[in-house]
């Protein structure tokens, strides 16, 4: 299955909008609008939703399910989740975030 989050990041991914999924998928706009505006996994007619996962995977994308691993080569973003379901603090980035901040001056005494 997808969730709407896993669609709007693919779209994003290809650099696409809603109109543009749905003419890839063959399904109206209206389709796509609902099945994006979902909460979680996407509830639709079982066929839509393979056209849907069809036309985002034929444009590149891998749709990567829970806990599963990631066939694929090259980049990716995978969100990340504790086990209550909730997302962790804020972890130091190993590329972004080990740059010391620059240090800012006070008019304070």
């Amino acid at each position: 299955m997808i969730t709407s989050q896993q669609m709007r990041a693919g779209r994003a991914l290809l650099g696409i909008d809603q109109r543009q999924l749905a003419e890839l998928a063959g399904v109206s706009l209206p389709t796509i609008q609902r099945m994006e505006s979902s909460e979680g996994q996407v509830r639709s007619v079982v066929d839509t939703l393979v056209k849907v996962i069809n036309a985002l995977e034929t444009a590149g994308i891998e749709i990567i399910g829970e806990n599963a691993s990631s066939l694929g080569v090259g980049r990716g973003v995978r969100l990340k989740e504790t086990v209550s379901g909730k997302q962790p603090r804020r972890t130091l980035s190993m590329l972004f975030d080990q740059a010391e901040a620059p240090e800012v001056e006070s008019d304070e005494p």
